[in-house]
């Protein structure tokens, strides 16, 4: 399911509002392969995109300026998941309003002067993936806003020129146009949409202290020799071999985010404890996840979790698409 698909309601020339849902994601395998000479990493992921959601609401208006409105819902509204919903701000520092202001100008409706004020555009979101988690929300709303606001604004602007924007913003946020499960290369520009891995269950848990990314990557050995771990993994997970596709799923960042926060390790701990088979980090933390059978399986992991006093437990299922392998280079 394309990014663009996710559009709840048509809008754009008549000023009604568009609406779009942002997904999580997960990375069921992320090898930092080396660092590169321009401070990025270079890493191999192969990415889902799950059920759980941010939702985005979009309109024009004739005031100009980009002004955004960020409240919580599902768990992170509730008491127990309480002591996640923070770290959202609603100014220039949310990935959403620099992908709105970036659109803007590489559309030519404003200029990085200001001389040529951004069109007006307010934005409703609603958090419910937790940030600082490695779940990818951030990237997933600066996607979903660039598709509302080009919708919003009347502009035909293909998909992969929005990725290219994306990846202006965020090395993540080009993977979010992939239409489902991808393979990330390069700093996470390069997209390989892959097809055929099932909608499984998963129970994903967060600790309640969350993780910096820039701090977990400065602190992780790069490996080369986990380069191709990834298409392996999916073309495992294609084929219904899940115990086989365990040992291919691996986090490099998985040991830094253990030494920097000492509740993942005692997630990952507790989430064994619960019965889960190969739980796992997910992007730079501090969210962990495992795989399940059946639905059946992850209620009973996620009620152990809960049980044991985890703030964020979700469960969700993949949703890996049933688009045909395409590949996307988002260069910028």
């Amino acid at each position: 399911m394309s990014m663009r698909s996710r559009l709840t309601t048509a809008a754009g020339r008549d000023g009604a509002p568009v609406s779009v849902h942002a997904p999580a994601k997960l990375n069921l395998s992320l090898a930092v392969l080396a660092r590169r000479a321009d401070g990025f990493h270079e890493i191999e992921s192969l990415m889902v995109p799950v059920t759980l959601h941010d939702t985005l609401r979009v309109q024009v208006s004739e005031v100009p300026g980009i002004r955004l409105r960020v409240r919580f819902g599902g768990r992170l509204a509730t008491a127990a998941g309480s002591p996640l919903a923070h770290d959202v701000p609603s100014d220039a520092t949310n990935l959403v309003v620099r992908a709105a202001q970036l659109l803007a100008v590489e559309a030519g409706l404003a200029d990085s002067s200001a001389a040529l004020a951004i069109p007006g555009l307010d934005i409703d979101l609603v958090k419910r993936i937790p940030s600082g988690s490695g779940l990818g929300g951030g990237s997933s709303d600066a996607a979903a806003v660039l598709v509302a606001a080009a919708e919003a604004w009347g502009l035909d602007v293909p998909l992969d020129q929005l990725a290219a924007i994306g990846a202006k913003i965020g090395s993540d946020v080009p993977v979010f146009f992939a239409g489902g499960a991808a393979i990330a290369g390069g700093r996470g520009e390069r997209i390989e949409s892959v097809a055929g891995i099932p909608p499984l269950h998963a129970v994903i848990a967060r600790p309640t202290t969350g993780l910096s990314t820039a701090a977990v990557y400065a602190q992780c050995t790069p490996d080369d020799t986990c380069r191709g771990m990834a298409r392996r993994l999916a073309i495992a997970l294609a084929a219904g071999k899940f115990r086989g596709a365990q040992p291919l799923m691996h986090n490099s960042l998985e040991t830094p985010a253990r030494s920097l926060c000492p509740e993942v390790d005692r997630l990952l701990e507790e989430f064994a404890r619960a019965g889960a088979a190969h739980p796992m980090l997910t992007g730079s933390g501090s969210a962990c996840f495992a795989l399940m059978r059946s639905s059946m399986e992850a209620r009973r992991v996620a009620a152990r979790l809960e049980m044991a006093g985890w703030p964020g437990v979700f469960t969700v299922r993949l949703v890996p698409g049933v688009c045909e392998p395409r590949r996307l280079v988002a260069s910028g």
